[in-house]
């Protein structure tokens, strides 16, 4: 196991091609400007790192991200307006940085996700819950608009009609309710959280990272397109496939009825 000691709001680990990703500003896992910067950096991190094949991120302690740290916007000032600028501008690098690397993301909530914490969960390609955990958007409480790609992400996993109703009403979503909205995939108890997340990590890691990246890009497509459009990259990235080691080899593993082995 490598442990990246450069981080003061989270820790990265890697063991066995899987970055783990995890929140730690106690006690609420809240994002001031040190914490969305170090997002970016350890986002960067996981891309260029070649031996990352799959990452995983999630919170310490009982809060996945209670989001921004409010106190820090109000001791701001007349600087607040800039630095809340400051911290939307460098999350949503980080979160652009994990939507569009070619590896998969594994969002664990391990406790409350609130305001942009709840923004945060919903970038995962897959995302499992532990059954204590709770969701809400709390923009509103505090006089705010979402932020973190929220407005993007959830409108688009639960519709319009519901995301208004987080956003204006500061629900509070119980996992289960959050896995009947789809906004999670999976709810296992808390004790089970990260066995069945580095079960599917591990799982993931040994599949063609490269086609899961095609893939990403083809999702992150689907709702700007035409059906023409979205087939024709769709017939583009299929047939691409045959021009790499991995697709080569999937397909010629298949036709012999073995586990391929992907690069």
């Amino acid at each position: 196991m490598i442990t990246t000691p450069d981080y003061t709001t989270l820790s990265l680990t890697i063991l066995d091609n899987i970055a783990t990703i995890t929140l730690d500003r106690p006690k609420v896992n809240g994002m001031n400007i040190a914490m969305v910067k170090e997002l970016v950096r350890v986002s960067e991190a996981c891309i260029q790192d070649h031996s990352v094949r799959v990452v995983i991120l999630t919170g310490a302690g009982a809060f996945f991200s209670a989001g921004g740290d409010v106190k820090a916007m109000a001791q701001g000032g007349d600087d607040g307006p800039q630095l809340l600028k400051d911290m939307a501008d460098n999350l949503h690098s980080a979160i652009s940085n994990f939507a569009r690397m070619s590896k998969p993301l594994i969002v664990a909530v391990n406790g409350m996700a609130a305001g942009g914490g709840l923004s945060l969960a919903m970038i995962g390609d897959v995302v499992i819950s532990a059954e204590s955990a709770s969701f809400t958007m709390a923009y509103t409480a505090a006089g705010l608009t979402p932020d973190g790609s929220s407005t993007y992400f959830l409108p688009r996993i639960i519709g319009i009609r519901k995301t208004m109703e987080l956003i204006l009403t500061n629900r509070k979503l119980s996992a289960q309710e959050a896995q009947a909205w789809h906004m999670v995939n999976q709810v296992v108890p808390d004790n089970q959280l990260m066995s069945t997340v580095m079960g599917l990590a591990i799982k993931l890691s040994e599949g063609p990272i490269d086609a899961y990246g095609e893939i990403k890009k083809l999702m992150y497509a689907t709702f700007e397109n035409s059906l023409e459009a979205q087939m024709e990259l769709e017939g583009q990235a299929i047939s691409n496939r045959l021009t790499t080691a991995n697709g080569k080899e999937g397909v010629k593993a298949f036709s012999e009825k073995r586990k391929p082995k992907f690069i």
